[in-house]
């Protein structure tokens, strides 16, 4: 699915911003100085979470209806919107750090010709692989 709509609680804390959770997504919790800064990092952290499920091929669950969800005294229920296809555009783009082995004469060549070492690898995976650019 593209995109995912789920209810989160606002519960105010003591300091004057928000903690942030889920019902139907219990590893969620996150937390927001102002309104603004919480919807912003709800909607981070919800996005975040379903990636994470969807790349473990983990069940995505039914959003509870909001007007059923118990609310603690002062907070509220606000729908998040998750977007799926950029989030999975950037996730699948993120640079990782990989370990690898040269020997030393080739890693100094290297260096002292100022090899740019990942776009290098980049472009023989790439080659030896023989695409291109990520394709779902």
């Amino acid at each position: 699915m593209d995109k995912y709509i789920f209810p989160a609680v606002f519960d105010p804390s003591e300091k004057g911003g928000y903690c942030i959770t889920f019902p139907d997504l219990p590893g969620i919790a996150t937390e927001g100085d102002s309104i603004t800064d919480a919807y912003t990092m709800a909607k981070e952290a919800l996005e975040l979470h379903l990636w994470g499920m969807e790349d473990d091929n983990d069940p995505i669950p039914t959003p509870t209806l909001p007007n059923i969800i118990d609310v603690p005294t002062g907070g509220f229920v606000s729908l998040i919107e998750a977007l799926m296809p950029p989030i999975r555009d950037k996730m699948v783009n993120k640079a990782i750090n990989k370990t690898l082995t040269l020997p030393k004469w080739l890693n100094d060549l290297g260096e002292s010709r100022k090899v740019n070492f990942s776009h290098i690898l980049q472009n023989a995976l790439k080659s030896y692989l023989g695409v291109h650019d990520y394709r779902r």
